[in-house]
């Protein structure tokens, strides 16, 4: 895999999250009951933790194999 692929790959994946991020909270502002305080925290909590978590391990993926290629040249 290319670098600049895993840096595009991981600059999408947290634009969309945060895009996602910004309409929930829109949402939240007229969806305020129990049912909504629900899903936040049975769905998106646990997927914005996951996709933080998967943009560092690109980040650290991304650093490895940029070493690699350099200590192969």
């Amino acid at each position: 895999v290319h670098p600049m692929s895993l840096n595009s790959t991981r600059t999408r994946l947290t634009a969309l999250t945060k895009q996602l991020s910004i309409r929930w909270n829109e949402t939240r502002e007229h969806w305020q009951d129990a049912k909504a305080a629900d899903f936040e925290k049975r769905y998106l909590e646990e997927l914005f933790g996951r996709v933080n978590a998967a943009a560092a391990s690109i980040e650290t993926l991304e650093q490895t194999l940029t070493k690699i290629r350099r200590d192969c040249e």
